[in-house]
């Protein structure tokens, strides 16, 4: 009996020991405000590079705060004319029905340039050059035409207009920096310089009131193509959005780098056209979708305000192509498990205002080991605090999550594998029986969490601006609570006594 007993014992003593020492991942959220989040969404085509037309049932699915994804930024392209480019079946007309449904659901359309009329450019086409049937010659916007340009887009404005649509912004050029055989033209980062500089102001905003103008989408987020815009004060007055795309440039790294001038200028920051794990022959595993959400959530901590998939409808998109080759799941029009990961952000993120947060961990582990395996991010809208959660291990691992207000209650989005009982399973914090300002959580193996904790204090943005300055010194922010460098116009101002007031500011 003795033996047993202590084996009994030591077995209790080594239990203990291993449950101390299990690896826990202490997250603070801080009331300190970031970037404000506009939305998601994606391109108006599928894979074949088309306009939906009529057949848009995966766009009612997808658009709106009523569905169950969300999405409410759209992107199309703008053709060099109503035809299209001669490259495809692709037009202003195509692309009708399903900006009318997002703007009708209370969503931003934007339209992109992939070129400007081919009677405008140096190889006289609107095709890139880079083939040999097309001679290999470098399509460019000719300088003799620079001051066509802006009207030209006055022209597919009104043509949407007429047709009952308002377009909310225009893009310079879908990646200026890439030589293709498709519909394309480069500019160099002068060009786009010497574009804005001088021949923006032929965009009639006047006429067609609130469209804003987003600057070139290159290939990757670089700052070359960035900050020049921003280091112009005439350019910097016309461009309203600073976007480019994600391929081959990680976010935290080109992205983060790249959106420094223009956050700090007030401008929006979007990402406009990136796709992940599409090369392959089947449908996205969970794994993959991990990779996605991982993305997602390091665009919002690069400071991104939106961000537009590609395709709506591929098989490693949102929406079924119906081609079986990909999977049995693969149903036209069917909804797919990466469309629920993308409905963590576009259903709970969408017009919030991101907040600081900081990662400590213990049990030895390292920082960079944290970071590669598990991301958060956290948000405030209205009286919730959103907190993003992603475990990419085969194991679990606990989170503290310590928050800069008392929350008096919280919701679970969890997403755990493709199949439809293991995506976005929604549940009430049962364990929060009064208010309280931390909260453990264990995250399931490759999982997707979103926490909504709803606020004790009912704050308000305003109220939440949270930012030091020394004693006798007063700090501005916008109305979206970002500090101001250079305030102007209507700003919060705050004193060091901790008392707000909204004050206007001339130039």
């Amino acid at each position: 009996m003795k033996r047993i007993f202590t084996f009994v014992i030591i077995g209790l003593v080594v239990s203990t020991a291993v449950q101390a020492a299990k690896p826990r991942t202490s997250l603070k959220i801080y009331a300190t405000q970031k970037q404000k989040v506009s939305g998601f969404g994606g391109a108006c085509c599928d894979g074949a590079m088309k306009p939906f037309g009529t057949d848009n049932a995966c766009v009612s699915k997808l658009y709106g705060p009523k569905s169950k994804i969300g999405l409410n930024i759209m992107r199309m392209e703008i053709s060099p004319s109503f035809t299209g480019d001669n490259w495809g079946d692709y037009d202003w007309n195509g692309s009708l029905p399903s900006v009318k449904i997002c703007k009708n659901r209370g969503g931003i359309v934007f339209g992109t340039p992939w070129s400007p009329p081919g009677d405008y450019k140096t190889n006289g086409t609107a095709q890139g050059g880079n083939s040999e049937t097309q001679g290999y010659q470098r399509g460019k916007l000719r300088e003799d035409c620079y001051e066509k340009f802006f009207p030209w887009l006055n022209t597919y404005l009104k043509w949407m207009k007429d047709h009952g649509v308002a377009v909310d912004a225009v893009s310079l050029q879908n990646e200026p920096d890439w030589w293709v055989d498709y519909s394309g033209c480069l500019y160099d980062p002068q060009d786009l310089v010497k574009l804005v500089k001088n021949y923006a102001h032929l965009l009639d905003r006047e006429t067609f009131k609130g469209v804003r103008i987003i600057s070139g989408e290159p290939l990757g987020f670089t700052q070359n193509y960035t900050d020049p815009l921003m280091q112009d004060e005439t350019c910097r007055e016309q461009v309203d959005i600073v976007a480019g795309h994600l391929y081959g440039h990680l976010p935290l790294q080109y992205m983060k780098a790249a959106g420094v001038l223009p956050l700090k200028y007030g401008k929006e920051l979007w990402m406009t056209e990136h796709s992940v794990t599409d090369n392959t022959g089947a449908l996205p595993t969970w794994n993959d979708n991990l990779i996605f959400a991982e993305e997602l959530n390091e665009c919002m901590l690069a400071g991104c305000t939106g961000y537009i998939y590609w395709y709506l409808r591929a098989h490693w998109a949102f929406a079924g192509t119906g081609e079986t080759k990909y999977g049995t799941a693969n149903k036209k029009d069917e909804l797919l498990p990466r469309a629920f990961v993308m409905s963590h952000f576009s259903k709970n993120v969408t017009g919030s205002t991101r907040l600081e947060t900081s990662q400590d961990v213990n049990a030895g582990r390292t920082r960079e080991e944290i970071l590669q395996n598990e991301q958060f991010s956290a948000y405030q809208k209205g009286d919730s605090i959103i907190v993003m959660a992603i475990n990419a291990r085969e194991e679990s691992r606990d989170v503290k999550i310590t928050l800069p207000y008392n929350a008096k209650s919280g919701e679970l989005w969890l997403s755990t594998g493709n199949e439809p009982e293991n995506l976005c399973q929604k549940s009430n914090l049962e364990d929060i029986t009064e208010p309280t300002n931390e909260y453990l959580y264990e995250m399931p193996a490759q999982s997707l969490s979103t926490f909504i904790f709803t606020l004790d204090n009912g704050s308000t943005a305003i109220q939440n601006v949270m930012q030091e300055d020394d004693e006798g010194h007063k700090t501005y922010y916008d109305l979206n609570g970002r500090q101001l460098d250079q305030p102007r116009g209507l700003c919060i101002e705050k004193s060091s006594n901790g008392s707000s007031k909204k004050v206007f500011i001339l130039k």
